[in-house]
């Protein structure tokens, strides 16, 4: 019950926001036109980010005690994520791309604090001896910066479908609760109930057809606060079930964009060129849907998701 309150006030937080978010972007005419890649039909405001961030960090500020070094790095690399997020979003506004290298800069380096106030991952347990192996400090820097980074990225790649990246957030946080609870991690729980309650505040609004969208900003924050709470509770132990629980928690985003990612490497193109090679372009193509799509796909994860729960229950 503890946690419930805390969802739902992040929920409501985000839910009653977003209207006013939305009718200010139109006001800013910071907006997201159409173009021959982008398949709504209407212009759609695009500040949705914004209301996500509000509601998490209002209930992050409410509820998480205490609010010392580690709080303070969390938001501080939160708030970077979400700014160069909101630039990105900014040149969309214009019709323009902005470059992938600074977003990858500012990314590793709100990693890079993230991690520095020992939210890291220290190594793992030997399935043989079953003592417990300390990685190397660069190790842990670059293993913890990779995968906060790399999550990040997933999900915002995700974002390419009315409500895609929202309910593969709130399925892959919804799990991450649950990892949580069954291993009396009260902290990451309640991460992961903000997180859950800030991603379904927004979907009333993100639905097809949106209303709203997230932008870079919302998708690449939800990343990087589901990669934190990977790195601060299932991570922590490290045994092969732990590790198991984030992997298949995020496997649809995860395993879909490894193999984008390994088609744009084979065929020497930039691994941030956009084009149309995630799962949900590709479903779409073959005749579904948006709705039948995002369906499709929430079905998959949480397929994936309850995978990791029984790995978790039986302990194997």
């Amino acid at each position: 019950m503890e946690f419930i309150v805390p969802f739902l006030f992040v929920f409501m937080i985000v839910f009653m926001s977003i209207p006013l978010l939305e009718k200010l972007a139109v006001k800013w005419n910071f907006i997201d036109k159409p173009t021959e890649r982008k398949k709504h039909k209407r212009p759609v405001p695009l500040l949705g980010g914004v209301g996500i961030f509000l509601g998490f960090m209002s209930g992050y500020l409410v509820f998480v005690r205490p609010i010392n070094k580690q709080s303070m790095a969390i938001m501080i690399a939160s708030a970077l994520v979400l700014l160069i997020g909101l630039l990105d979003d900014w040149y969309k506004t214009l019709g323009k791309e902005f470059p992938a290298l600074p977003r990858l800069l500012v990314h590793i380096i709100a990693a890079w604090i993230v991690f520095s106030s020992g939210i890291v991952f220290y190594g793992f347990t030997n399935p043989l001896t079953h003592n417990y192996i300390v990685l190397p400090y660069i190790v842990q820097l670059i293993l913890s910066i990779m995968w906060i980074v790399g999550v990040t990225t997933v999900i915002n790649w995700s974002d390419g479908i009315d409500g895609l990246a929202g309910i593969l957030s709130a399925i892959a946080g919804a799990t991450l609760y649950v990892a949580a609870l069954a291993k009396g991690q009260g902290d990451s729980a309640l991460l992961s109930a903000l997180l859950v309650g800030a991603a379904l505040g927004f979907l009333r609004y993100n639905k097809h057809p949106a209303r709203i969208f997230m932008g870079d900003s919302g998708a690449n924050f939800l990343g990087f606060i589901l990669a934190i709470v990977a790195l601060s509770g299932a991570f922590k132990q490290a045994t092969l079930v732990s590790l198991s629980i984030p992997i298949l928690a995020l496997g649809v985003p995860i395993f879909d964009n490894l193999i984008v990612v390994f088609k744009r490497f084979s065929r020497g193109e930039s691994i941030y060129k956009a084009d149309a090679t995630q799962i949900h372009h590709r479903l779409i193509s073959s005749g579904l849907n948006p709705k039948q799509t995002v369906a499709f796909i929430s079905l998959m994860s949480v397929c994936f998701s309850l995978l990791s729960i029984i790995i978790l229950l039986l302990d194997i």
